[in-house]
């Protein structure tokens, strides 16, 4: 089998690997040797590894809409712009996918780790089973961020023949890169978080690491994407248990200066985006209409379009300045977590306790004397409000194209997208457009690897 060219940087693979000390019994000069378990808990430190996510979801999601600004168009290039219109292509055969290697690149670390940390050097029994299973939540919650974006949507009646991804849980590049079912690659990270519950800590000591809310929450998630939504609302309140602070934003409407992304309580698994391209846009429309102008998110969340540069008409995300410099604070966060559970409530007709967690984040949102309690007639109104609450709460982070893929296979909650750009209508419906493209380059490299139908 060939070597295959699917790794983005590999770590001094030669001297993380046990097996090369049959080769080289002694340390070598200007070589590190990944012996002790201390040495793989750093690496489960690196936050050019583990901090960053997908930022393409921000450019497709309808969170923004650029059709009252040609002059913002011009700046898109011939990849930010197939992916803003949906397009059936997004790269050419010489052109890196970014997401794609960066994600891949955060499986292969877990994989060292995995294999090898409990054969390493200098650390407990109960250390090496702590690590490896940080090492676990992180592999599951990578590979259901590239299930999300790279396979369709999960359909219980076709994800064991849906296409989904290379599944890779070993250290090796002499492996087949054919893609595992949509199903296979679920199964696998609900087996991963399952598998590292035990040993993980219930508080971790920052929250780049993953600690039980991280692994509750990133199974809350998975199930829901699932529709098993019983469990999801399970798993979330198994979550919470271990982390439930949510920011009051009260507070930051004083001007007091929002924590740093790595001391935020509210965030249980960090992750970080930047905005493909380096530039801002506006909000869209429909989401803007979702929102009262009293709610302190409006006011601290956004700003008007006259604020950033380029100007432009309309209000754009202020998410990536209210942490200090720290980009878009993204990953899996308390508020999604008390919305996944509501959401998993309303669905199972439990309707009471799902406006009870909506009401209990909102109060956090709004002014004493502008906060009023949100009330549902029965299940379908609860569900209708937690769906409005998710897209208020999480806009500007990319979350909004993963519930855009969910809801696209329910009739009565997908919608269709529109967009008008440099003169053309683009419009996004339920069905291919939903899944990105596998990057021609590494089909190139990689033939066993079939492309998505698009």
């Amino acid at each position: 089998m060939t070597l295959k060219n699917f790794y983005i940087t590999l770590l001094a693979i030669a001297t993380i690997a046990p097996s090369c000390r049959k080769f080289v019994e002694v340390d070598q000069p200007n070589q590190r040797l990944f012996r002790y378990t201390a040495d793989f808990q750093r690496l489960l430190s690196d936050k050019s590894v583990f901090e960053r996510t997908a930022s393409l979801p921000m450019l497709s999601a309808d969170d923004i809409n650029l059709d009252a600004n040609a002059s913002l168009q011009n700046l898109f290039n011939s990849g930010t712009d197939s992916i803003y219109i949906w397009g059936a292509s997004y790269y050419t055969t010489d052109q890196s996918d970014a997401t794609w290697d960066q994600l891949y690149n955060t499986v292969y670390v877990c994989n060292q780790v995995i294999e090898n940390v409990l054969g390493s050097e200098g650390g407990t029994d109960a250390q090496k089973n702590s690590t490896q299973a940080e090492a676990k939540v992180q592999r599951a919650y990578t590979y259901l961020t590239l299930v999300n974006l790279y396979a369709r949507p999960y359909n219980a009646a076709t994800a064991s023949t849906d296409p989904g991804l290379p599944l890779l849980l070993k250290p090796d590049l002499f492996v087949n890169l054919e893609r595992a079912s949509v199903q296979a690659v679920y199964d696998q990270v609900i087996k991963d978080l399952t598998e590292a519950l035990p040993a993980l800590p219930a508080q971790p000591s920052n929250n780049i690491h993953a600690a039980k809310a991280a692994a509750h929450a990133t199974l809350a998630r998975t199930y829901l994407y699932m529709q098993r939504f019983a469990e999801a609302a399970e798993q979330a309140g198994l979550a919470l248990d271990y982390r439930n602070t949510v920011l009051d934003l009260n507070v930051y409407a004083t001007g007091t200066a929002f924590p740093r992304r790595l001391d935020n309580p509210e965030v249980i698994l960090a992750r970080q985006v930047t905005m493909p391209g380096n530039f801002n846009l506006p909000l869209s429309d429909e989401l803007l209409g979702k929102f009262q102008t009293n709610d302190l998110r409006y006011e601290l969340y956004m700003r008007p379009g006259n604020t950033f540069q380029p100007a432009f008409t309309g209000r754009g995300s202020w998410r990536a300045r209210l942490f200090g410099g720290d980009n878009v604070t993204t990953g899996i966060t308390v508020p999604e977590v008390m919305l996944t559970q509501a959401e998993g409530l309303a669905r199972t007709g439990q309707s009471g306790p799902a406006m009870n967690l909506v009401n209990a984040l909102r109060q956090k949102r709004f002014r004493p004397a502008d906060y009023m309690e949100l009330t549902a007639t029965d299940a379908n109104a609860a569900l209708r409000i937690v769906l409005d609450e998710r897209r208020r709460e999480l806009f500007g982070t990319g979350l909004r194209w993963y519930d855009q893929r969910r809801l696209s296979l329910e009739p009565a909650l997908a919608e269709t997208e529109t967009r008008v750009f440099k003169g053309n209508t683009y419009t996004l419906v339920p069905g291919n457009r939903y899944v990105y493209p596998i990057p021609p380059k590494n089909i190139d490299l990689n033939p066993e690897l079939t492309q998505n139908q698009r």
